[in-house]
């Protein structure tokens, strides 16, 4: 690879910030927007294994596998806003 190739790639890596509070904001932001968005938009609850601790009432109805399901889209969404609030500078 030329040096022209290297610096083309250095420039299109994004910028990862440090974990900070700001960034824990996001990402729990992120977790209970998609909780809300989980709790009102999946319609079959409670189907496969029921969670193993009795949780909140905001849980109702959720077993494993929506639980699982939830909280990986908060955290994909999660770190789409940290990475593109860094990258726009406003992170």
């Amino acid at each position: 690879m030329t040096l022209l190739n290297l610096n083309l790639l250095a420039a299109a890596v994004p910028t990862t910030p440090t974990w900070s509070f700001n960034v824990a904001l996001i990402m729990i932001t992120a977790n209970v927007f998609a909780l809300v968005v989980g709790r009102y938009g999946i319609k079959v609850k409670g189907v496969g294994p029921s969670l193993p601790v009795q949780l909140p009432g905001l849980f109702a109805g959720f077993g494993l596998p929506e639980l699982l399901g939830i909280t990986s889209f908060g955290h994909i969404l999660g770190a789409g806003l940290i990475l593109g609030l860094a990258q726009a500078g406003l992170l």
